[in-house]
């Protein structure tokens, strides 16, 4: 009889998670915000639970997925009636590269590694930090770049009005930490660094890289926050 229960169970909730589903609409199957992701999260541990144990009402499933789903949208009404309610219970997108330079303070905010960024601007087919005019964790998690002007599109690179890119950057200094295996293996010593460096110490440097051409590009620690540009929901 169990075994029967739980079969007639599952045959029930399927069709009712989809039509709950296509209610709550394609914010809460697509790429989840905070809330949403409870919210699912919720659903599937009740729904768990409904069909693991057959002693459970299976009403009360019933009952609380119907609820959650209407719960799910007067939440959302609300988001869009009063934003600062939606800011409340989403994340906001932060500013992790700008004008070619990495945001130290807004990367260790946001519980992000240089090794984070770097892997996912190679994933938008990027390869030099300081092809990036912007960049910005999105409230998603993802990572959203926008190009500076001549290495977008079509670049005038290509068309033969400024200098080729292309390329790719090797990360030598991570958070004021030389990378000596690294900096061997380009033929490179501490003392090039030092040189490459100038006035700065590597320890000012939060993120420093040789170019495919031999050149360091580097950004220092402490860039002021509050120059960024203003990207908020």
């Amino acid at each position: 009889m169990d075994t029967l229960k739980v079969i007639g169970r599952i045959v029930t909730i399927l069709p009712l998670l989809l039509g709950v589903g296509i209610f709550m609409g394609k914010r809460s199957i697509g790429e989840l915000p905070v809330f949403d992701f409870l919210v699912v999260l919720v659903l599937g541990s009740v729904v768990g639970a409904d069909i693991a144990d057959p002693k459970i009402n299976h009403i009360h499933t019933v009952t609380a997925i119907i609820m959650i789903a209407l719960l799910q949208k007067f939440i959302i009404r609300i988001k869009l009636k009063n934003p600062h309610i939606g800011k409340m219970l989403t994340f906001e997108p932060t500013v992790v590269v700008y004008e070619g330079e990495m945001i130290d303070k807004n990367l260790k905010r946001i519980h992000y590694s240089i090794d984070n960024i770097t892997q996912m601007l190679r994933e938008n087919e990027v390869f030099h930090i300081s092809d990036v005019e912007l960049a910005i964790v999105e409230p998603n998690g993802q990572l959203s770049v926008k190009l500076k002007v001549e290495n977008e599109g079509v670049t005038r690179g290509d068309m033969g009005i400024l200098i080729g890119g292309g390329g790719y950057d090797i990360p030598i200094i991570l958070d004021g930490i030389l990378q000596k295996d690294l900096l061997k293996r380009l033929n490179r010593n501490e003392e090039w660094v030092s040189a490459e460096l100038g006035d700065h110490q590597v320890s000012d440097v939060f993120y420093g890289a040789v170019t495919n051409e031999g050149e360091l590009y580097f950004s220092l620690k402490g860039k002021d926050a509050d120059s960024l540009p203003p990207i908020e929901h």
